[in-house]
């Protein structure tokens, strides 16, 4: 492999993080029906415009997805069947796990915090599959949001999560996929898993499969040599697939009576193009480039990032 094309594959990886969470009794008080925003649809139909992105359809989660398929600056394209990002996998249903179980998994990585555990469960897959725990700090963000719910009370929730604060909230948690060296590290791990020609197919994931696993994906494609701008395609998309999903936990969060303005919970479900700078403007402050971040923050070689190229790029 060339030395210009092992810097391509490299000048990207960035930390892989995703925080967006909301407790398990916030989506038990979602109620059917709610719809899809005209931005939304608009974004849905920019992407089948463009690549498409390789959806796996479960009735107990909503994020899962193949990451191949991507072309790359060096003319080549991402394997498919080797990595899936997702959301929980703790409220799939039998036949949920009898797909999931067809993908031929031999690893899933959880960067959920111990109390999304708590409150979520654990995943739930195919028989002789166990999650490998690999927790990525949400900054407090889940303790946050089950104390905002869980008070009921207006004033508080606005307190806690109006005029600006939660999409603040959201950029400092990004900005420490790539300032914590113990994220950093659990980051880098999965990397190198992935990189190893004798790991089977990975599948990571968090609560709602699109801040941290975005960031890890993120991070992942560019360090694959896939243009920027595809790269935040995909990390975007995450907006699409949890749209109605998302749109109904506000609406049986106002039926329950325990948010009156569950609006303000939107820049915490969503994933934003500024969430994203947030973090890539770390990387360039604390390492220079994408390339320095994988060396230098991820601890990344040469030999691993060329390993990742030839195993993951056709």
């Amino acid at each position: 492999m060339s030395r210009a094309r092992i810097r391509l594959a490299t000048a990207a990886a960035a930390a892989a993080l995703a925080a967006g969470t909301l407790p398990a009794s916030a989506y038990a008080a979602a109620a059917p029906g709610a719809g899809v925003s005209a931005r939304h649809q608009q974004h849905q139909q920019h992407q089948q415009q463009a690549e498409t992105i390789r959806q796996i359809p479960l009735q107990g989660a909503v994020n899962l997805r193949d990451i191949g398929g991507y072309r790359t600056w060096t003319g080549g394209q991402v394997r498919q069947g080797l990595v899936y990002r997702s959301d929980a996998l703790s409220k799939l249903t039998d036949a949920d796990v009898t797909t999931v179980s067809g993908l031929g998994l031999t690893k899933v990585v959880d960067f959920r915090i111990p109390m999304e555990l708590q409150y979520d469960g654990a995943d739930r897959l195919p028989t002789g599959l166990s999650p490998t725990a690999r927790p990525v700090s949400d900054l407090g963000l889940y303790a946050t949001l089950v104390g905002a719910i869980g008070s009921g009370d207006p004033v508080v929730q606005e307190q806690m999560l109006g005029g600006g604060r939660a999409e603040a909230y959201m950029r400092d948690i990004y900005r420490t996929f790539v300032s914590s060296p113990e994220n950093r590290a659990q980051f880098a791990a999965t990397l190198r898993e992935i990189a190893d020609g004798r790991q089977g197919p990975v599948l990571y994931h968090c609560t709602s499969g699109k801040d941290r696993t975005g960031w890890m994906s993120y991070v992942l494609l560019r360090a694959l040599a896939v243009p920027e701008d595809t790269a935040e395609r995909d990390y975007l998309a995450s907006n699409t697939f949890r749209a109605a999903y998302d749109a109904r936990v506000r609406a049986g969060l106002k039926q329950s009576g325990r948010m009156q303005n569950p609006d303000l919970l939107i820049p915490l479900q969503e994933v934003r193009q500024d969430y994203l700078d947030s973090a890539t403007a770390q990387l360039e402050a604390d390492y220079g480039s994408f390339y320095g971040y994988l060396t230098q923050g991820l601890g990344l070689d040469l030999r691993t990032l060329a390993k990742l190229q030839d195993k993951m790029v056709r």
